[in-house]
């Protein structure tokens, strides 16, 4: 039984990992640095980067594509969400490049990160 609550323990936090960071990506997404006539959106880079490691490493330290799943389903189910026009009329997510890769990107990385075919093990022969 313990190795059903540890499961749910990791999915759990996956989830949560997920949301969290599809907040703050969120947040971050459209911060940029302009210098002189040109503009650098790190922050879409940032985000869209962590997303894709965030993904990629909780499928690779668990061996499982059902936590990198639940991690993803964390993610955007937030980006989702805080992509709708709130309350106020206040949007999180506004039109534009950045705000379209946020709103498409992290659901592409996810679809990647879990279909993408377990690495074969490698072997050892003695020699």
């Amino acid at each position: 039984m313990t190795g059903g609550l540890a499961r749910v323990g990791v999915m759990a936090g996956a989830v949560l990992a997920g949301a969290a960071y599809g907040l703050l990506g969120t947040l971050g997404h459209r911060l940029a640095w302009t210098v002189g006539a040109a503009t650098i959106p790190w922050g879409i880079v940032l985000a869209l980067a962590g997303a894709a490691a965030l993904l990629a490493g909780l499928r690779l330290v668990t061996h499982d594509r059902w936590v990198a799943f639940a991690g993803a389903f964390g993610l955007v189910g937030v980006v989702s969400l805080l992509s709708l026009p709130q309350a106020g009329g206040t949007v999180l997510v506004s039109e534009g490049i950045a705000g379209l890769a946020w709103a498409v990107g992290p659901t592409l990385i996810a679809v990647l990160v879990v279909a993408w075919p377990a690495l074969p093990q490698s072997r050892r022969t003695d020699a």
